[in-house]
């Protein structure tokens, strides 16, 4: 061959070669751990909002040891026995938990919770206002002695402040925050079905853990993390608070209806079911009155054809949907809804809600033990695709993990033995 001959004359790779390495499928890779793994929470945590917090963490991979009183435990243990004779309360909040009965009255007790603060990653209280400081386990004094430490402490009005010893429940901080002035019909007010403050609380406090653990990572210190009921639900009025002081006044309560939109309301069926569908702009009520009320002529009507003329005729306008609606069965008018690409939906209960076809088609449901047997439960929302499912552990028996604790921070037979005689542990 010429040397100057630069022709390859090297056979080009078979594409179709099963030997040949780019064209083999990546090998599976295992699933990423659940982002918490690893993680100790100590929680000295009551009712709702700490719980549901920590019911987060734990979920998400992290160790959780729940602190309880000797006599009873945690009060929302007794709320009710509607979960196969637990409290609902209890159940949804405390998943994945370890519990441990202790008497903080007494300094045994307190010394037990510093032992297990000693070892964790992050701490979270929600006892009434200045008791964990009493017992030196607020999050200022306990960060200043564990600088790695996330402390948490949540609230229902702030530490200072003329309100920062008034006693909080959800209701009482869903009317401060104004919830309840927003919420119900035009003739009476209403509080939210749900434990809005607290759930709210319980939100900013995950977050503020999550937030707290990131900056721990570059800096190495972790934190005091302050939350309160009344700030986070007032967070949450943002829109309806802008309105009343940029604009001049709040927003009518309408009930299930829109303040400034029409028809935007719920609406009986045939059946006896209920449809809830909204109207945003003009184009859509000429294809609701054309393809579901079969009244082609109402959406050139003046009294209808815009938004605003039919909000200032909201009765008639409402008058007319509901006739057209209750003409028919509820799948049907669904279905004719959805077909006119009208946003709409089912107004359910919490039976059908169980039962939700949705829910079900994307296998949203598991089975968590508990002392009195395996119950339902919903995943928790937040999704990782490629990584561990969430860590749905049991409900725990009050003081079922006591004694392994005890030993775990180092106490021998006998002095396990003398706080449980003393009435110190359980």
């Amino acid at each position: 061959m010429d040397a100057t001959d630069t022709t390859d004359t090297t056979e080009p790779a078979d594409p179709a070669d099963p030997a040949d390495p780019a064209d083999q499928p990546p090998p599976p890779q295992p699933p990423l751990p659940l982002p918490l793994e690893g993680l100790t929470v100590v929680a000295v945590e009551q009712a709702v909002a700490a719980p549901f917090a920590t019911r987060q963490l734990a979920d998400l991979g992290a160790r959780v040891i729940k602190v309880e009183r000797i006599d009873g435990g945690d009060f929302a243990r007794g709320y009710d026995t509607a979960a196969g004779g637990l409290a609902s309360h209890f159940v949804w909040c405390n998943r994945g938990k370890e519990s441990i009965a202790l008497d903080l009255k007494d300094p045994r007790g307190v010394d037990v919770v510093r032992r297990l603060i000693a070892g964790a990653d992050v701490f979270v209280q929600n006892l009434a206002q200045g008791a964990a400081a009493r017992l030196g386990l607020d999050a200022a004094t306990l960060c200043t002695e564990h600088p790695r430490l996330v402390a948490v402490d949540i609230s229902g009005y702030g530490a200072s402040g003329p309100y920062a010893d008034k006693r909080a429940y959800d209701m009482l901080v869903q009317c401060e925050a104004g919830l309840v002035s927003v919420t119900g019909t035009p003739e009476r007010p209403v509080k939210a079905g749900i434990p809005a403050a607290d759930i709210a609380a319980a939100m900013y406090a995950f977050s503020g853990v999550l937030a707290a653990l990131v900056r721990r990572g570059t800096t190495g210190r972790g934190g005091p993390v302050e939350v309160s009921m009344l700030e986070s639900l007032a967070e949450w009025m943002g829109h309806p608070l802008h309105h009343a002081m940029h604009g001049g006044t709040p927003p009518a309560r309408t009930g299930l209806a829109h303040a400034v939109i029409a028809p935007y309301d719920a609406y009986p069926t045939a059946d006896g079911g209920r449809v809830l569908l909204s109207v945003q702009n003009d184009r859509e009520w000429r294809r609701l009155a054309e393809q579901v009320m079969g009244r082609t002529e109402l959406g050139t009507d003046p009294a209808y054809a815009t938004n605003a003329a039919r909000v200032m005729n909201r009765d008639r306008t409402d008058t007319l949907v509901a006739e057209a609606l209750g003409a028919l069965e509820t799948d049907e008018a669904l279905a004719r809804l959805t077909g006119a690409g009208i946003a709409c939906a089912r107004l359910r209960d919490l039976h059908e809600l169980a039962d939700h076809p949705q829910l079900a088609a994307r296998g949203r449901w598991r089975e968590v033990g508990t002392p009195v047997g395996p119950l339902r439960a919903l995943l928790p929302p937040i999704a990782l695709p490629g990584g561990t499912e969430a860590r749905m552990g049991d409900v725990p028996a009050l003081g079922e993990h006591t004694e392994a604790l005890l030993r775990a921070v180092g106490m021998t037979d006998e002095e396990i033995a003398a706080l449980c005689r003393d009435g110190v542990a359980a």
